[in-house]
């Protein structure tokens, strides 16, 4: 590999620009504003995202307007990611973020992303934070960051290539777990919210609900919080509620850790965790647990309430515990001072809902099973792709794996 004289992150880029310090107004839909959760490390996180008004992004972007190829680096929480702009992202930036336009004649985009990522140009970039919580990284240290070894252009695009490879098939299984969940959501407010399930035309309703399902209260079907005991001193895994997705059930193993004092919230696979403090639920925080290994036992947040399937299979509840009138029930039980509202238990026993027949529910466990188990499976390859990029990379970079 032959390599250049060192060089500075701004000597390679067209421009670095920081954000606008202050808040975008948003809005349901329109243009994505990517503020630090959305940096990923390689890609642009889009899944709950903020969105803004046209007049917004045009403000938003009056410095420069970001476009594929570009990256977006993350100043604080957490600071130091870097993910790429692909064709077809039209976003802003939110607050603590910063633009960089490449120079394509002196650097190829998906390796720069990937060399900033890389161990060596972390340690160099975080060596200079600031503040006292959150660490911050200034624009100054951004700029003069130093780029030691660069390779030619010819072996740059070789190896973004390489590790983008990584990236992209990672993206495609995320979508595919997306679609799936969606599919099985889906079904779920078809049958057992609209009441459009097989054979609905043949069946009359009666005080609410379809003839021949019963009414029934969340506890009569579902446990909350059940009791699970663990040997003491013993290694247990912890989820925070950080690792909890907005939108989907995935949850998020990078910020797990193994602790040997466990919490009072225990679960094990197919339980449901569910946000039960402001403004968590409210944001749709609920993941379903599916990264255990059989009988495993794992504990999580205090602000999680466990929901585990009594009479009703994992599915139904993950589902049910996703519904716009679930959520909003709990979510009216909420007691306490501003900013620290929580969900009172007591609100499941006041929510009723129908009971489908058992032929019914087993039509629907048949049909979401596949779709759980296929996102199991999806999210277990992407896990195993993520370390085999993570390995990859800095033995790529540092020259050690020739291309």
């Amino acid at each position: 590999m032959s390599a250049t004289k060192p060089q500075t992150l701004d000597d390679v880029c067209e421009f670095i620009v920081d954000c606008l310090h202050k808040t975008a107004p948003t809005q349901e839909d329109g243009y994505p504003s990517i503020r630090t959760p959305n940096v990923g490390r390689g890609r642009l996180l889009l899944e709950g995202v903020n969105c803004v008004s046209e007049n917004t992004y045009r403000e938003w972007t009056r410095r420069a307007v970001p476009r594929a190829n570009d990256l977006i680096l993350a100043r604080e929480a957490p600071a130091g990611n870097v993910a790429i702009i692909k064709n077809g992202q039209t976003v802003c930036l939110g607050q603590r973020t910063v633009h960089l336009r490449p120079d394509p004649t002196k650097v190829d985009p998906d390796f720069l992303c990937y060399f900033l990522l890389a161990p060596p140009q972390q340690g160099a970039l975080l060596a200079g934070e600031t503040g006292a919580t959150a660490g911050h990284v200034n624009m100054r240290d951004i700029r003069r960051l130093p780029l030691h070894r660069l390779p030619d252009l010819a072996v740059q695009r070789k190896m973004g290539a390489i590790i983008a490879a990584y990236d992209d098939l990672i993206e495609n299984n995320r979508r595919r777990i997306q679609l799936l969940e969606q599919s099985a959501r889906l079904l779920y407010k078809e049958w057992f919210v609209q009441f459009r399930f097989p054979g609905h035309e043949h069946v009359k309703i009666k005080n609410g609900v379809p003839e021949g399902w019963e009414r029934v209260v969340v506890p009569d079907i579902i446990e909350i919080n059940p009791r699970e005991t663990v040997a003491k001193e013993s290694d247990i895994r912890y989820v925070p509620m950080s690792s909890l997705s907005e939108t989907g059930m995935t949850i998020n193993m990078e910020d797990t850790e193994v602790r040997q004092t466990a919490t009072s919230v225990k679960f094990r696979n197919s339980d449901t965790l569910l946000a039960r403090i402001t403004p968590c639920l409210e944001n749709g925080k609920t993941g379903f647990v599916n990264f255990l290994s059989e009988g495993e036992v794992a504990c999580g947040s205090t602000e999680f309430i466990v929901l585990r399937g009594r009479r009703v299979s994992p599915y139904f509840t993950y589902c049910l515990a996703r519904t716009y009138d679930f959520r909003e029930n709990a979510i009216k039980s909420m007691i306490g001072s501003s900013g620290r509202q929580r969900v009172q238990p007591s609100c499941f026993s006041e929510f009723v809902i129908g009971l489908p027949s058992m032929p019914i529910l087993q039509q629907f466990d048949e049909t979401t099973s596949k779709c759980f188990n296929q996102i199991r499976c999806l999210i277990g390859q992407n896990r195993n792709l993520s370390k085999a990029r993570d390995l990859l990379l800095p033995r790529l970079m540092n020259g050690e794996i020739a291309v």
